[in-house]
């Protein structure tokens, strides 16, 4: 039928319609919160182009992952700065570095919270490349057995997945056979399946302390411009091993997220990254948004593309938020 008898805006008239017939429903159990974390003590260092987000120590990490669970954020996503960086990066596989001091920390104090590591050499590089340096290139082979090595250790302090975020080739396998073979079977792995080569990065890279100091990465993050690539890449990643497939950036990228949602059946994380939030936050900061609803729309699309995780800088604030829009009535069960 059509008007007058078709009228959809019936479906539009309240809050309480609209939430009832609402086909995409976010919910804080799918947002996870990325962490920073450097040593020291009390230490909760602003992030200048990130309102709103700090540099934690480990005692302040834990304050700010307790009140992420008392609200019903489930995980945290950990970024390490170490105090050292060298051409080996060394700090990104130490037993005693900032991630897996972290990682025994929270999974002493918060067992249930669910801690994934990201797994990448970029912020533990004197150079700031994602892997090891040869003749003024990043060599794939030699990274993958220094990433190994940084998964193994974390898994074996207590984290739940491995988050390898480098682009190298053959990563998620050698990864996952590394962990098998230290008796890590449970350990899962979180792969940035499509990681794009982003100018949305840039507020990241001063939280992360790991802009690369020559070049760009662009010699193995993916091209902004190809998708079919991209379906590759986490063709490649679910073959090796990969748990759950992640598309970074999110929101440049919806049709990716989609298209990946619509060819694998497996868990699709995406990550509403650092410019993505920075922009908002900007414009909110000037009245020229509304900070709240922009959010909520952003966290929407992303799952409305096919995301079932989201990675993103609100998820605090973003589980306070929904907990005050309108939901149906759950049925009388007396």
């Amino acid at each position: 039928m059509s008007f007058p008898q078709t009228r959809l805006r019936r479906l539009r008239v309240t809050p309480a319609v609209r939430a009832l017939v609402r086909e995409t429903d976010v919910h804080s159990a799918r947002l996870l919160q990325p962490l920073f974390v450097r040593h020291g003590r009390r230490l909760r260092r602003p992030i200048a182009s990130m309102p709103g987000q700090f540099q934690l120590s480990v005692d302040e990490l834990l304050k700010e992952a307790t009140a992420l669970r008392e609200v019903g954020v489930p995980g945290v996503l950990l970024f390490g700065i170490p105090d050292r960086k060298d051409d080996r990066a060394s700090g990104a596989y130490d037993p005693k570095g900032i991630v897996p001091t972290a990682v025994r920390a929270l999974k002493r104090e918060l067992p249930d919270l669910l801690v994934i590591c990201d797994v990448c050499l970029c912020e533990y590089t004197s150079h700031g490349h994602c892997g090891v340096v040869r003749r003024g290139n990043i060599a794939n082979d030699p990274t993958l057995k220094l990433l190994a090595r940084a998964a193994v250790v974390y898994a074996d302090a207590g984290a739940d997945f491995v988050a390898p975020s480098d682009m190298m080739d053959g990563r998620v396998g050698a990864i996952r056979a590394a962990l098998d073979r230290a008796g890590f079977h449970q350990t899962g792995i979180l792969s940035y399946a499509a990681k794009f080569a982003s100018a949305f990065y840039g507020p990241f890279r001063e939280a992360a302390e790991n802009a690369p100091r020559f070049g760009d990465r662009r010699a193995y993050q993916m091209d902004a411009a190809n998708r079919r690539e991209a379906l590759r890449e986490v063709a490649l990643d679910v073959e090796e091993g990969a748990d759950i497939v992640m598309v970074k950036p999110a929101l440049a990228y919806l049709d990716v997220i989609h298209a990946v949602r619509e060819r694998f059946d497996v868990p699709v994380a995406a990550y509403n990254v650092s410019g993505e939030y920075a922009m908002v936050k900007a414009a909110a900061t000037q009245s020229w948004l509304d900070e709240k609803t922009v959010a909520l729309e952003i966290l929407t699309a992303i799952h409305r593309a096919g995301a079932d995780i989201i990675f993103t800088y609100w998820a605090r604030e973003a589980t306070g938020w929904l907990r005050t829009e309108p939901r149906p009535r759950p049925p009388d069960k007396s």
